[in-house]
């Protein structure tokens, strides 16, 4: 029995829980991994040796990864002091094995290799290449580092890359033979919408099956007071075309966290598709008191989807 081909788009911390759950699922797995990052350790990087962002693609091996835990455990490690301070041991690894590789397909098979990884990685494209976005008040600001800060400079109109991207070969036709798609959960700004812009992903995207996974909570600066139907209005707009099915939470966002997001001024995705026959609703919380690592100066999450919950999910609508 041929085991079904499912493609998960996008990056960061919401693909690594997808991707995390999915793979112990009996699936043909692959993932199209997002390349415009330019924050943290990812963006000091990229702006020292000139590498490709090597962020989300290290986040996507270790989802992958069937290695031993020590790997995984170096290619999570980040100093917190010292000259590498805020730097990711995974992020510099695939730095120096770009400078000693061919190509960029070379880098991802040796770091597959060392990491055992389940499935196939795919960046977006191989080109270096930046955000940028252009929002309703006129103000255009380019980079993913600046876009994902707390702006307020009204809702993001426009959204492309600079300069303008093809996609990767092989991303496309690992999509265009996939029988599903999985974009979400994530930054709709700096980790989905970004993966659909290279030229030639909507285009391999037209004819699939695409589930949209909702996220959890708004991002100040980018989704202030979005509902549901804002964000799957802005992925279609995108993709220009419509998503096929929608999965949202609807366990009871613990008060204590809700409370926590609204210091930095972020509120819940409120469910406005009640009459949506595409919305799948199902408990897919993990709540977790989270603290960021040690070197880590990048905020981090405190509600989050369950990677167990999520991928039974979506592989009950294969």
């Amino acid at each position: 029995m041929q085991l079904q081909r499912v493609a998960v788009i996008g990056g960061g911390t919401g693909t690594f829980i997808t991707l995390t759950g999915l793979k112990k699922y009996p699936i043909d797995l692959g993932v199209v991994v997002a390349m415009t990052d330019s924050g943290g350790s990812t963006g000091r990087l990229r702006d020292q040796y000139g590498v490709l962002p090597p962020g989300d693609l290290r986040q996507c091996l270790v989802a992958l990864s069937q290695s031993d835990e020590i790997w995984r455990e170096l290619f999570l490690y980040r100093f917190d002091k010292g000259d590498f301070a805020g730097h990711n041991f995974g992020n510099i690894l695939l730095s120096v094995l770009e400078k000693i590789s061919p190509n960029y397909r070379e880098v991802i098979k040796r770091a597959s290799t060392i990491l055992n990884v389940k499935g196939g990685i795919f960046p977006v494209t191989f080109k270096k290449t930046n955000l940028k976005a252009k929002y309703e008040s006129g103000k255009v600001i380019k980079g993913e580092a600046l876009i994902d800060k707390d702006n307020h400079f009204g809702r993001v109109i426009s959204l492309s890359l600079t300069p303008p991207s093809i996609a990767n070969p092989n991303a496309v036709k690992r999509l265009k033979n996939s029988d599903f798609v999985v974009i979400g959960p994530g930054d709709l700004y700096t980790s989905l919408i970004p993966c659909l812009l290279p030229h030639g992903i909507v285009k391999a995207l037209s004819k699939l099956k695409i589930i949209f996974v909702a996220n959890l909570m708004n991002k100040s600066g980018q989704t202030d007071g979005f509902t549901l139907t804002g964000h799957v209005s802005e992925i279609e707009k995108y993709l220009n075309r419509p998503v096929n099915k929608i999965i949202v939470n609807n366990a009871t966002l613990p008060q204590k966290a809700v409370l926590y997001y609204q210091k930095y001024k972020e509120d819940p995705v409120l469910d406005d598709l009640k009459a949506d026959r595409r919305v799948v609703r199902e408990d897919l919380l993990s709540y977790s008191q989270y603290k960021n690592k040690k070197g880590d100066m990048l905020k981090r999450s405190l509600l989050r989807h369950d990677p167990e919950k999520l991928a039974k999910a979506i592989f009950k609508l294969m």
